[in-house]
């Protein structure tokens, strides 16, 4: 990766299809991952059940969460 690591801070434990996905898709930062929902993540190919639990861990330890599902 070449993307100016300094200015990633996903988690280091994320395996690299999931990163790849990640910041091919513009999200370089936990921070971004506030504006989607876990169903629009899940939708990236290399994202699964497991990186979303590791996500979503990594986020709750910052005081944040993904974006509400709003579909009803």
């Amino acid at each position: 990766m070449h993307a100016d690591e300094t200015a990633v801070d996903l988690p280091t434990t994320l395996a690299q299809p999931a990163r790849r996905a990640l910041l091919g898709a513009g999200y370089t930062r936990l921070e971004d991952l506030t504006r989607v929902t876990e169903d629009q993540l899940l939708q990236l190919h290399g994202i699964g059940p497991k990186a979303l639990a590791q996500l979503r861990e990594a986020l709750a330890a910052r005081g944040l969460a993904f974006a509400a599902d709003t579909d009803d």
